[in-house]
């Protein structure tokens, strides 16, 4: 089968770039944290809801997801107390929810197993997967990044965190893998199913991903083409439909207006300075025209 991965934030930026910087700034490493807290927290009503959605059929897939939740919520606790012992905020975040993204650009007719019981099941197993996928990129480079910190005692102690967390989302992955294999095994025809499964819900994982990450100047013309990205992996007589129904959200995108907004705020706040220097040109090039600056200045 084919093997599908997170791709790099604008095909610019990885998980370690982005978690270096991140580390390095208490207040946003307490922000992402805090991100963390929720997805995991959020996951568990999700994946409540696919239980409820299956009825108890396959009755090994609810068990496994029940398993599933378990962890999920231990993560949510683990997560929880580290930043209330930090002193931090564990209330919901604010800006654009990668999670509320991911399940509006969800064609609800091909994901729901009450319609089709077995295209469901290879829905919502594939949705998992790339989302914990990305989960475990993030994870890993976040522990990396707090290696190479310095060695202080708060940093130490998040690295601990995620220590323990990271094993149990490989772990997830690979059931993930396993369930998806099993069914492509059954005939050519499920393997095609499963193969464009894993396309469709990768891309729509990349589209929520960055819906939460740019901020910048022609945001909104990138969503619009990760949502073509997202309908052109769905048969031809679907797109219409599926992007009239997301387009006008996508293009207004109220939700990256506010952040805009408190972004600004926030900077400028912080730093007049460097509101001016560094904030202004990222939001008016864009995360790419940045890095291309960036990597002029180093040759």
């Amino acid at each position: 089968m084919t093997v599908t991965y997170p791709r790099k934030f604008q095909n610019v930026l990885g998980a370690r770039e982005i978690l270096k910087r991140v580390v390095c700034d208490r207040e946003i490493h307490l922000i992402t944290l805090n991100r963390y807290r929720y997805s995991e927290q959020r996951s568990c009503k999700d994946l409540t809801e696919v239980i409820e959605q299956l009825n108890g059929q396959p009755p090994e897939l609810v068990r496994d997801l029940s398993h599933h939740i378990s962890d999920e919520a231990r993560h949510a606790m683990w997560l929880t107390d580290l930043l209330i012992d930090l002193g931090s905020n564990v209330g919901t975040p604010l800006g654009t929810s990668y999670i509320d993204e991911f399940d509006r650009l969800l064609d609800k007719d091909t994901y729901d197993p009450k319609r089709n019981l077995e295209d469901g099941v290879i829905a919502a197993l594939a949705a998992i997967n790339i989302t914990e996928k990305r989960g475990c990129e993030y994870f890993s480079a976040h522990i990396h990044a707090l290696k190479q910190a310095p060695q202080t005692e708060e940093n130490i102690k998040i690295r601990e965190t995620i220590e323990k967390i990271l094993p149990e989302e490989a772990g997830h992955v690979r059931w993930g893998n396993r369930w998806l294999a099993q069914i492509a095994d059954k005939s050519p025809e499920h393997r095609q199913k499963v193969e464009q499964a894993k396309l469709k819900y990768a891309a729509i994982e990349q589209a929520a991903f960055e819906s939460g990450m740019d901020i910048t100047l022609g945001a909104e013309l990138r969503g619009v083409a990760n949502l073509v990205e997202v309908a052109n992996t769905m048969p031809l007589w679907q797109r219409p439909q599926y992007l009239m129904e997301r387009l006008p959200q996508t293009l207004l995108a109220p939700e990256l207006q506010f952040t805009r907004i408190q972004a600004a705020q926030k900077a400028w706040q912080r730093d007049p300075q460097m509101f001016i220097e560094k904030f202004v040109p990222m939001f008016l090039n864009g995360i790419q025209g940045r890095e291309n600056n960036r990597k002029k200045t180093t040759v």
